[in-house]
């Protein structure tokens, strides 16, 4: 049973990708590793190399960068949602950010090396080259002259998660603003 709930949950996954026959969706599912992690655990240290993508089964991470004394939220992800670190999986270079699990979590693996035998092995698996496109929301958000309630207003839009699961203070490091001014928009909203 709990497999055919697993399976059942990768069929919807790669639903958001395109069409997969059963052999293509069982051909995936040999390709993933579930993982779980603890409450502060570390999925991408910062000067890794990013090798791998992960599906949020469940439970939250954060993303950011560490100058030694200050960290600064790069991302936040929530449940139903790919996360990686972009520049560094793409270009194959060191991270500039660190991955960390914010609350006990679950995910799916897939690493680079398995997308591509997917791909050799069925052109269907291209589709999940939509994964990286995933970034337009954040460029999005910062190449737009949002105010802060504008910010909040998309954000809240976009990833209604994150506002329900985050603190003030890391939803406002994320959104490049003071925590003082987010407490100020949350209240008149």
């Amino acid at each position: 049973m709990v497999i055919d709930f697993f399976s059942m949950l990768i069929k919807e996954i790669l639903s958001g990708f395109g069409q997969f026959s059963a052999d293509e969706v069982f051909l995936f599912e040999e390709h993933i590793v579930q993982r779980t992690f603890s409450k502060n655990e570390v999925i991408l240290e910062q000067g890794a190399i990013c090798q791998s993508v992960y599906f949020v089964l469940s439970g939250s991470f954060f993303q950011y960068q560490t100058n030694g004394i200050t960290e600064t939220i790069i991302d936040l992800h929530v449940t139903n949602e790919w996360m990686f670190n972009h520049p560094s999986l793409i270009e194959q270079r060191a991270s500039e950010t660190t991955i960390r699990a914010f609350e006990k979590s679950e995910v799916i693996e897939l690493s680079l090396n398995n997308l591509h035998y997917l791909i050799a092995r069925s052109q269907s698996f291209l589709f999940l080259a939509k994964i990286f496109n995933q970034t337009g929301a954040r460029t999005h958000l910062f190449d737009s002259s949002f105010n802060p309630i504008q910010k909040y207003n998309y954000i809240k839009n976009v990833k209604p998660l994150v506002v329900q699961v985050f603190p003030v203070k890391m939803i406002a490091s994320y959104l490049k603003i003071a925590p003082e001014t987010l407490s100020k928009v949350r209240a008149n909203h």
